[in-house]
């Protein structure tokens, strides 16, 4: 019987969580609506906030403070949260320290592309994966290239990824990462490359 009890009472605390972060959600609704960019209307946002919470009930039990931050963050920055676009999320993680839970804003490449798009000082971005049979050559220095020709069939396994991108003006760039060093860069700064 204590588990049942213990059960209903914490489906209670998250349903109470949930419809107070509900309500903090609605009274930001001015706030929300001035930080809003052009690209995305106050309505829409909330909505997408509100079912952000519905998707993810661990949000609900972020504290509201770092819930709304994380949310003005993404108002700003005129990024739907949570959506199949994949531009930006808001992830609930646990702060040891201070023992509660923490909403925090993460933008995805996706948002990164957009933003720079926004800019309008790009006219394109791409990224690709080179594969073991692809031909593959790049220099750095006073006179950078890159060549990627992917290979017609049986490309092997994953060895190089890179990004390039194209100003308007003409300038271009890119960063060029082994399968190594991504796996590097994700045990240092992904949080859920480990599990």
């Amino acid at each position: 019987m204590d588990k049942i009890q213990k059960a209903t009472e914490t489906t209670a605390v998250a349903k109470s969580n949930k419809v107070a972060m509900q309500g903090y959600i609605k009274q930001m609704e001015g706030e929300i609506k001035k930080a809003l960019p052009s690209v995305i209307t106050p309505e829409r946002f909330t909505r997408i906030a509100l079912s952000a919470i519905s998707n993810n009930p661990k949000l609900a039990d972020c504290t509201p403070q770092s819930f709304l931050g994380a949310m003005m963050t993404s108002a700003q920055l005129g990024m739907e949260i949570n959506t199949p676009l994949g531009l930006s999320y808001l992830i609930p993680r646990f702060n040891g320290k201070k023992k509660v839970f923490e909403c925090q804003f993460e933008l995805g490449y996706k948002g990164l592309i957009d933003l720079a798009y926004r800019s309008g000082q790009v006219s394109t971005i791409s990224a690709h994966v080179v594969y073991a049979n692809d031909k593959f050559e790049y220099a750095l220095g006073l006179e950078p290239r890159l060549e990627h020709v992917p290979a017609a069939s049986n490309r092997g396994d994953a060895t190089f990824v890179y990004a390039v991108f194209k100003t308007k003006d003409g300038g271009y760039g890119f960063e060029v990462m082994s399968m190594d060093d991504v796996k590097k860069h994700a045990q240092k700064y992904s949080k859920a490359y480990s599990s």
